[in-house]
């Protein structure tokens, strides 16, 4: 037996983890990490949607002198609201999916099986929790003038769109977090587990290496799929309220494949990456915040992510 898996059975064996473990350890991480960087947020979001392009310096001008400077946190609010329930749904899911592969046998889980279960976790946490996102991305594209409250918002959106209209984008989106949090917790784990094996006498990690881990694994499932995740941004703020006006901007065909076709073909390959550097300012320091957070609740609690 391998010191890998050693480490792995000697984690599972660990106090059985209950459903609040996870809403204090990824909820709160996950609430704390995206306040911090909702400016952050809100920029990328903005950035996604144009067509031209626009510099951060420009883009954080503009934002600050439409709504001032508390503006930057616009939607943050839905977005806390969103994030804590989803957290704790992610991190059960993809622990309890491993138990499941794993089952009575000790043994180490193989990549395509932790990929599975980040592949879960992601599309499990996110299908409830969706329309929060369409909210928040409307709510951090609105004018102070247009700003209506969250309330006014979503009876506007029934009364014009329809239900359907909280959840537009989501075939992208759900592609897109499906790949993004298989390759993001399969990596993470990977990594962590390794370094684990090479330090024998460490059960558990600093901060620095918490983030080095996440920090990489984020970055590589980022790359992935965020042409998926502009994609569904966009189709989120294809309906733009001005006060009895609404906007409509359409694309040409519904199909992904060739939405991101015309999108390069239109914009170029970068266009696919639009608001990529300021999607990396965010994702690194809130995946940093919420893994480091999360990895640390959960052991005072008795417990380790395994």
């Amino acid at each position: 037996m391998d010191v890998t898996t050693t480490l792995e059975i000697k984690n599972t064996s660990m106090k059985s983890s209950s459903w609040w473990n996870h809403l204090i350890g990824g909820g709160v991480a996950g609430a704390i990490s995206r306040t911090c960087t909702a400016p952050v947020d809100r920029i990328k979001i903005y950035l996604q949607i144009q067509t031209q392009k626009t510099g951060v310096i420009e883009t954080v001008r503009h934002l600050v002198k439409e709504g001032g400077v508390l503006s930057m946190w616009r939607g943050n609010g839905i977005n806390v609201l969103k994030v804590t329930p989803e957290s704790a749904i992610k991190f059960t899911v993809y622990d309890e999916s491993k138990r499941f592969l794993r089952g009575h046998e000790p043994r180490s889980l193989t990549v395509g099986e932790r990929f599975l279960s980040g592949a879960l976790a992601g599309n499990v946490s996110q299908m409830f929790f969706y329309p929060m996102d369409v909210l928040k991305t409307r709510l951090a594209l609105v004018t102070k003038e247009e700003y209506m409250g969250v309330k006014n918002m979503i009876r506007d959106m029934l009364v014009k769109e329809g239900i359907k209209s909280f959840y537009r984008g989501y075939n992208a989106f759900a592609v897109g977090i499906t790949l993004y949090c298989g390759i993001d917790l399969t990596v993470y784990e990977t990594l962590k587990q390794n370094y684990l094996w090479y330090m024998e006498e460490e059960s558990t990690l600093n901060p620095l290496i918490i983030l080095g881990c996440c920090t990489l694994s984020s970055s590589v499932g980022q790359l992935a799929t965020y042409p998926l995740a502009m994609l569904s941004t966009r189709h989120m703020a294809t309906v733009i309220h001005k006060g009895d006006e609404v906007l409509k901007k359409r694309f040409f065909e519904k199909n992904m494949l060739r939405l991101l076709w015309q999108i390069s073909r239109n914009e170029g390959v970068s266009g696919l990456y639009r608001g990529l550097i300021p999607n990396f300012m965010k994702s690194i320091p809130a995946v940093g915040i919420t893994y480091i957070v999360y990895e640390y609740t959960i052991n005072l609690l008795g417990y380790s992510m395994t």
